[in-house]
C-alpha cells in the first residue's frame, strides 16, 4: 500500500485527491487545521454565491471514498512536523492555498480600521480566526483597495439590504452587525483603468441589481469605445458593465464608486482610520501606473485591502518570500513534497483552475512513488498522533457538524455555521 498525505481540505487538496483515490493500492489522508473541511468552499467564497460553493458536494463524493480519509484538527507544525509526515508518507502534498493578506505597505496600515480581505471574508463567512474581528462599520465611508473579484464581493457585501442575504449562509454575527451598518458610501480603488480589471461580468453585472445601492463610474475614466474590440469576449462583457454604470446613474441611498487610476499613498486618522490618501495615475506604454503628482482625499472609517494573498511559510520547506509561496520545480518541492493549487503557483485563477492542477501534482506523485510496499502511513500517523493526545476529527464527524448547522439555519438558508473550534467539537460531543 503506498499512502499519501494531502495538507489542506480546500479544492486543490479534493481535486488532487480525486485523481490519485483512483490509482490501485494507495490511500489518501486529507488533513486539516480545522475540524471541517473544503477550505476557500466554505470560508472564501462568497456566502451569497451558493452555487458556487455547491462544488463541495463533488469533494464530498471523494472524501467518502474508501481509500480517502479526512483528518481533521490536525495542525501540521504544531500536532505533527513535516518531516515527520515526509517519514510516515510516500508522499506528502501541499494544498494549503494562500491565506495570509499580502502587506499594506503604505504609511497609517496600521491604524485600527485598516483590514485585508482575507480577515474581512474571513469574518463574515465565520472562519474561526476572524470571528470576532468586529470592523469598524460606524462611518459613511469605506474604501476597497483592488480592482478584482475580491473587492466586488466585499462591497455588494457591504451594500446588501438584510433581505438581500434570504438564502444565503452568511453568519450571524455578520448578518446583525452589517444590518446596523452606517456605510453609504463605497470607492473600489483601483492603481490602472477599466481596461486593466481583474473582474468577471458575473461579479459586475450584480451590483448592477442591489436594492439600496447604485454603482457609479466616471465617463472621463472610460477609453475610447472602439477599444474595446481589443479586449477578450469576457473581459469586454465586464468594461460593458462598467460603460452602463457611468451611462445610467442611479439615485440610491448607498453608492459604489468605482476610482480608477488611483493609487493609494497614505492612510490618517486620530486613534483610528478616518481617511485615505489617494494619488492619480497614468499608464505608460507598458501599462504600468506611474503616479501624477495630484492627490485627494476619501473620508473613509474602514479601508479593506484587497490585493493579493499568500501563502505562509512552513519550517523546513523553500518558500519563496517575493511570490509568496512555495519553491517548487513545476510542483516538487523536495524529495517525497510537492505543492499544488496557490500554494504551488501563488493566488491566480479560479477553483476551477485547481482541478487540472490537481490531476498533473497527483499523476507527478504517482509516477515518483512507484508501486509495491510503501511507508506506515496511516497506522503510522494513528499512532503518533494518539501518543499526543491529538484526536482527530473523522468526516463522519463533520456531517454531524454539518447536520447541527443545517437544523440551526433560518428558513430558506442553507445552514447557520459554527464561527469556533469550540462550538464545532461540541456538535460532537467533544
Amino acid at each position: 500500500m503506498r499512502h499519501v498525505a494531502i495538507v489542506g481540505s480546500g479544492p486543490a487538496g479534493y481535486y488532487t485527491a480525486e485523481t490519485l483515490q483512483k490509482a490501485d493500492d494507495i490511500a489518501v489522508d486529507v488533513i486539516d487545521r480545522l475540524p471541517v473541511p473544503y477550505g476557500l468552499i466554505r470560508t472564501g467564497v462568497a456566502p451569497d454565491h451558493q452555487s458556487i460553493k455547491a462544488v463541495s458536494r463533488r469533494y464530498e463524493g471523494v472524501a467518502l471514498a474508501d481509500n480517502v480519509r479526512f483528518v481533521g484538527h490536525v495542525s501540521v507544525g504544531t500536532d505533527v512536523s513535516i518531516d515527520e509526515l515526509t517519514d510516515l508518507y510516500d508522499a506528502v502534498v501541499l494544498a494549503t492555498g494562500a491565506p495570509h493578506d499580502r502587506p499594506l505597505d503604505i504609511p497609517g496600515a496600521d491604524l485600527p480600521g485598516v483590514i485585508g480581505s482575507a480577515a474581512f471574508v474571513g469574518w463574515y463567512n465565520g472562519h474561526p480566526d476572524f470571528a470576532k474581528l468586529d470592523p469598524l462599520l460606524d462611518a459613511p465611508g469605506v474604501a476597497v483597495i483592488g480592482n478584482g473579484n475580491v473587492a466586488l464581493d466585499v462591497a455588494r457585501i457591504l451594500a446588501k439590504t438584510p433581505a438581500e442575504f434570504a438564502g444565503s449562509d452568511i453568519v450571524a454575527h455578520a448578518r446583525a452587525a452589517l444590518a446596523e451598518s452606517a456605510v453609504r458610501h463605497i470607492h473600489i480603488l483601483g492603481r490602472r483603468g477599466p481596461h486593466q480589471i481583474a473582474m468577471t461580468p458575473k461579479e459586475l453585472g450584480e451590483l448592477g441589481h442591489l436594492e439600496r445601492a447604485s454603482p457609479r463610474v466616471d465617463p472621463a475614466d472610460l477609453p475610447d469605445e472602439g477599444d474595446d474590440a481589443m479586449l477578450e469576449p469576457g473581459m469586454r462583457k465586464s468594461v460593458t458593465h462598467l460603460r452602463s454604470f457611468a451611462a445610467n446613474p442611479v439615485a440610491k441611498p448607498v453608492t459604489i464608486d468605482f476610482d480608477f487610476f488611483a493609487m493609494p499613498i497614505a492612510i490618517e486618522g486620530d486613534g483610528r482610520v478616518q481617511r485615505i490618501i489617494v494619488e492619480r495615475t497614468t499608464l505608460d506604454a507598458d501599462l504600468r501606473s506611474h503616479g501624477t503628482g495630484e492627490t485627494y482625499a476619501i473620508d473613509a472609517g474602514l479601508v479593506i485591502s484587497c490585493i493579493g494573498y499568500q501563502t505562509p511559510p512552513i519550517p523546513g520547506v523553500p518558500y519563496e518570500h517575493g511570490r509568496g509561496r512555495f519553491a517548487s520545480d513545476d510542483g516538487r518541492i523536495l524529495p517525497g513534497l510537492y505543492a499544488v493549487g496557490w500554494a504551488r503557483r501563488g493566488p491566480s485563477g479560479t477553483i476551477g483552475t485547481n482541478k487540472p492542477d490537481g490531476a498533473r501534482i497527483a499523476e507527478m506523485v504517482l509516477e515518483d512513488v512507484g508501486r509495491g510496499a510503501g511507508k506506515a502511513g496511516r497506522p503510522g500517523l494513528d499512532a503518533l498522533l494518539a501518543s499526543r493526545d491529538v484526536t482527530p476529527v473523522t468526516f463522519r464527524d463533520w456531517r454531524r457538524i454539518e447536520a447541527a448547522e443545517v437544523a440551526a439555519a433560518l428558513e430558506g438558508n442553507p445552514r447557520e455555521k459554527f464561527t469556533s473550534v469550540e462550538a464545532m467539537l461540541a456538535a460532537i460531543g467533544r
